[in-house]
């Protein structure tokens, strides 16, 4: 199973396409979950990933959410959300999945959750909890990796500053709940190292100073069943620089 797989929510994949297409060249990935893409269905950038060595799979809605699958190592099965998938008030295209080169591999965009008081934020639990649910037959088939923006920090930890957050998403006890209780069913947090700095985040506000103080989160994450050996993994901060980037930075892993 050697392989590279990354993950990385690029906000806009029309937006981000100039950043993305070199980025994949020099990385090498063989699988590259997508998150944020943000593309019709008819505007997705087929031929240019085609061309870039990359078969595709992707659900999208638009402007909004939509989740991708990049393989050069072949993609079949693939799957556009999941059994009991809630909505709000439809399904939004939040999971895809597919099977590369005997791995399944799960990109998910987990709702935001807004505030602790909105309905999104229950939503945001129940998909959480369908997640969990749907990944417990497929840890049953084989190996499987999950990965995406989860948009929860683990823990205290994966912020910059705790009690910047107090009252917040992202760090509540029931979003870390839900997300324990999806690790639990028979994952293992990847967490890369950094490349630079105490903590290995992977999302750092567009506001002025936020990336350049590294006052960042770790929402983005890979999640690894039983089966798949991880060699290394890093973050690639230096793609979370320089002109329009994604205010994400990508994950990278080896697997074998």
């Amino acid at each position: 199973m050697d392989m590279r797989l990354a993950t990385w929510n690029v906000n806009s994949l029309r937006s981000r396409l100039p950043r993305l297409l070199p980025w994949l060249a020099e990385t090498h990935p063989d699988i590259v979950c997508l998150q944020e893409t943000k593309t019709a269905a008819g505007a997705f950038p087929t031929d240019e990933l085609r061309a870039a060595g990359y078969e595709s799979a992707a659900h999208s809605e638009g402007r909004w959410n939509g989740v991708a699958i990049l393989s050069r190592v072949g993609i079949t099965d693939v799957t556009t959300g999941f059994d009991k998938e809630p909505g709000f008030p439809d399904p939004e295209a939040r999971a895809i999945s597919a099977t590369c080169d005997g791995l399944r591999v799960w990109s998910v965009y987990v709702p935001n959750g807004r505030t602790p008081d909105s309905p999104h934020y229950a939503y945001k639990l129940s998909w959480l909890a369908a997640l969990r649910d749907a990944l417990t037959p497929a840890l049953a088939a084989g190996p499987v990796v999950v990965c995406g923006d989860f948009n929860v920090a683990p823990t205290d930890a994966d912020v910059w500053d705790p009690a910047a957050f107090a009252g917040a998403t992202h760090v509540t006890v029931p979003e870390r709940e839900a997300l324990a209780q999806i690790l639990a069913a028979g994952f293992t947090d990847v967490v890369p190292r950094p490349m630079k700095g105490p903590h290995p985040f992977t999302y750092w506000d567009y506001r002025a100073g936020m990336f350049h103080q590294n006052m960042g989160m770790r929402i983005d994450l890979v999640y690894a069943s039983a089966g798949v050996t991880v060699e290394s993994a890093y973050i690639d901060r230096e793609a979370r620089k320089g002109k329009a980037p994604s205010d994400h930075a990508p994950i990278v892993v080896d697997l074998s």
